[in-house]
């Protein structure tokens, strides 16, 4: 398995916020996706953010959120397969402690 993904695309106006600067933590790569401000816990679940196979189904991953920091990970418990293509999905449920909802859906497409 390679060291980087291969970014395939990024919603719109969502580019300029996406970084390559991965880790591994069990042969598989851990999504990081930090906000400017607290979340609810509550919204912050597989429901509202997924990542997608080729295929269109779900892969199994661990949630977890860092309060003080505004971060969740997302790690696939199952491994990528390489040279497939995913999908990170953010919907527009993740919301703030405030109750303020994401303008948009955010989608990145990758292949390991």
């Amino acid at each position: 398995m390679s060291e980087y993904l291969d970014i395939k695309s990024v919603s719109e106006g969502y580019s300029n916020k996406v970084k390559q600067d991965l880790k591994f933590r069990t042969g598989v790569f851990v999504w990081k996706v930090m906000f400017n401000i607290a979340l609810n816990p509550a919204t912050v679940n597989n429901q509202n953010l997924s990542v997608i196979g080729a295929n269109g189904k779900k892969l199994n991953t661990r949630i977890s959120y860092d309060a003080e920091a505004h971060t969740i990970e997302i790690e696939p418990t199952e491994a990528y397969v390489q040279g497939e293509t995913y999908t990170l999905h953010v919907t527009r449920a993740v919301e703030s402690k405030g109750g303020q909802r994401l303008k948009n859906e955010i989608d990145i497409s990758f292949s390991v």
